[in-house]
């Protein structure tokens, strides 16, 4: 999920020379890893009435355009710089949401079909489980949404990163502006912070 640096540096220098083809083949390469990040961080209510690949695109095309801006002054890794537009671009359509007098904001998170990858509980699939215990499962994902949306932001955004968008410690410190030891101390922290609003989980789940 995390495009290749070398290859992205190599693109990096053939935008700067002016290759049309190099830039295109740059934004395409972190789409999916963009796609990923955003649908991650759409809550239920937005989900509903907006495409995450919508959001992406428009990030892309933002990138286009002010690409020879970052290249002239690139205070960021690329793929940072470009999470920053999308992120920038979600909290956009959150604003329009709300100013269409839709309290996004407040709407419940999607549960485990809509961000299964979220939870890992949520990606085993069992034929043997009963109905109950699938029930069970099912209850304790949506558990596992809801409390993640009560962490603070910088635990839950080093979750999301770890567990939905499975990057590692080294690229959610890149990503983060931190040593390898602060992040790892961030994501610690995050779980901590998790397993007290979850409790205890049924051991079914964990079988």
């Amino acid at each position: 999920m995390w495009p290749d640096q070398d290859e992205t540096r190599e693109l990096l220098d053939g935008a700067q020379q002016g290759n049309r083809e190099a830039v295109e083949r740059l934004m395409d390469r972190h789409r999916d890893s963009l796609n990923r990040m955003v649908r991650c961080r759409l809550n239920r209510g937005l989900a509903g009435r907006v495409d995450a690949s919508d959001i992406v695109q428009d990030a892309l095309l933002t990138a286009s355009r002010r690409l020879t801006e970052y290249l002239e002054n690139p205070r960021l890794p690329f793929h940072a710089w470009l999470r920053q537009l999308a992120r920038d671009r979600l909290a956009d359509a959150y604003r329009r949401q709300l100013a269409d007098k839709r309290d996004v904001a407040r709407e419940q998170p999607a549960m485990a079909g809509e961000r299964s990858s979220l939870n890992p509980i949520a990606q085993i699939r069992d034929p043997e489980l009963t109905p109950a215990a699938t029930l069970l499962r099912k209850e304790f994902a949506g558990r596992f949404h809801q409390a993640v949306e009560q962490l603070p932001e910088d635990s839950r955004d080093i979750i999301l990163m770890r567990h939905a968008e499975q990057l590692t410690n080294l690229q959610a410190a890149e990503l983060l502006g931190l040593s390898e030891a602060a992040a790892g101390m961030r994501y610690l922290r995050a779980l901590r912070q998790l397993k007290s609003l979850l409790g205890e989980t049924p051991s079914i789940l964990l079988d």
